[in-house]
């Protein structure tokens, strides 16, 4: 049975402060509270290069939408070697991480995962990344933003149904677990790379109702028991969503890798819930069309695999005319072939106390994204009208950007301490 069905809301929310706290401790009282600790385990010889082909590998809803994997971990890690990492510290690493695809099986019931580096990882380096990888260090993309720029050398992002699978994978990634799941662990981080900072979530229809107890939320439980996501809508539309080939790499060393942006983001929902009634907030998210013709049922399910953006105005028009443009409305014009040019993978979060949302997505270049987040800013839209900055200008208001950062994910074959020409050397 997965973690996030069965017991009701006091295991939901048990198995999220598991997951938050982390440790022995917490992976032992997680795997009390659950009813079949045994997970499938892999079999690493039929898995995929990219890393991020999750997509085939993850359940669907009745429209053919993946859905979202619930339980998350981040890992921000810190190279602790001297100068550059040597043959040994890789087959280490590549060891780690092999245990963790024989012990799991590659799929939202087992274990899926992304191990990334950044610009500051590779600066160590003589040789500078290959021209086919754009990875630019991580800034701030509007004036009201003053986020921590991230500097860690790689990010593990981790995804499954069942968090003691989390916690399992990073006990033994520390190395203190002798066996995972059966398998015996034939690698460790230890040594070679410290885990930083923790970072963890959730995503999923119930899970932010159940975790609504945080500050940012009010007190009210506003978030809607069949919402995803705190902000109660589904995003992940199979057409709101770029394509694994579409942020896969397409040449050089890299190739069949991608770039991974991940952001936090502090959520603010007093005036979203407890001031703004649903017409903003149909109209906030997605346009007022959407929102004068109550094309958003709940949380917004009926859609299919769409946002049906087809009868949305352009965003400079909805702000003259309607004085409020909606956050998927400004994305109309960042697209190809109809659809988004980045493959988001994010996920709500309550670190620090508070509620959050921790945005990863996945692009061929940093630059998708950057063009992406120009569009969602806005920038242009504020004038004469009741569109401001901020304000009634999609959902930048209700969110306060806390950090970012910038990865390449390789390919796997290539993904434990990878040098910037791509070759264990």
């Amino acid at each position: 049975m997965a973690d996030h069905g069965g017991r009701g809301i006091n295991r939901r929310a048990f198995v999220k402060s598991a997951l938050a706290i982390g440790g022995v401790s917490a992976l032992s009282a997680c795997l009390d509270r659950t009813d079949d600790p045994d997970v499938t385990p892999g079999t690493p010889t039929s898995l995929p290069e990219r890393q991020h082909a999750w997509s085939a590998y993850v359940e669907r809803d009745d429209h053919g939408n993946a859905v979202p994997v619930p339980h998350r971990l981040l890992l921000m890690l810190d190279y602790d070697g001297d100068g550059t990492p040597t043959a040994d510290e890789r087959d280490t690493v590549k060891g780690a991480l092999s245990t963790l695809e024989e012990a799991y099986a590659w799929s939202h019931d087992g274990l899926l995962s992304t191990m990334a580096y950044s610009p500051s990882y590779f600066a160590r380096y003589d040789a500078s990344l290959p021209d086919s990888v754009d990875l630019p260090a991580p800034e701030a993309f509007a004036s009201f933003e003053n986020p921590e720029l991230d500097t860690y050398d790689a990010a593990l992002h981790l995804a499954s149904d069942h968090a003691h699978v989390l916690l399992a994978a990073e006990q033994a990634l520390k190395g203190k677990k002798g066996t995972l799941n059966g398998v015996d662990v034939s690698g460790t981080f230890d040594d070679v790379l410290n885990v930083a900072e923790r970072r963890t979530g959730f995503t999923g229809d119930g899970l932010p109702a159940d975790h609504q107890d945080t500050n940012g939320v009010p007190d009210s439980d506003p978030v809607p028991e069949d919402a995803p996501l705190y902000m109660g809508f589904k995003s992940t539309f199979k057409k709101t969503q770029a394509s694994e080939d579409r942020v896969t790499i397409r040449e050089g060393p890299f190739a069949g890798g991608t770039t991974q942006h991940a952001s936090h983001m502090r959520l603010n929902l007093e005036q979203w819930y407890e001031q703004d009634d649903r017409y903003q907030r149909v109209g906030k998210m997605f346009c007022p069309y959407h929102a004068e013709n109550g094309v958003v049922e709940d949380a917004g399910d009926n859609l299919g695999t769409d946002a049906k953006m087809d009868k949305a105005k352009p965003a400079t028009q909805a702000a003259s005319e309607d004085g409020m443009v909606g956050h998927s409305q400004k994305m109309l014009d960042i697209r190809e072939d109809d659809r988004p040019i980045i493959l988001r993978r994010d996920f709500d979060s309550t670190d620090g106390g508070h509620a959050g949302l921790h945005f990863v997505s996945y692009q061929r270049a940093i630059d998708d994204f950057v063009q992406t987040r120009e569009a969602m800013t806005g920038t242009g839209l504020a004038g004469e009208t009741p569109v401001g900055q901020r304000n009634n200008n999609g959902i930048l208001q209700y969110m306060t950007v806390t950090h970012r950062g910038n990865y390449l994910v390789p390919p796997r074959s290539n993904r434990a301490l990878p040098t910037p020409e791509g070759a264990d050397a």
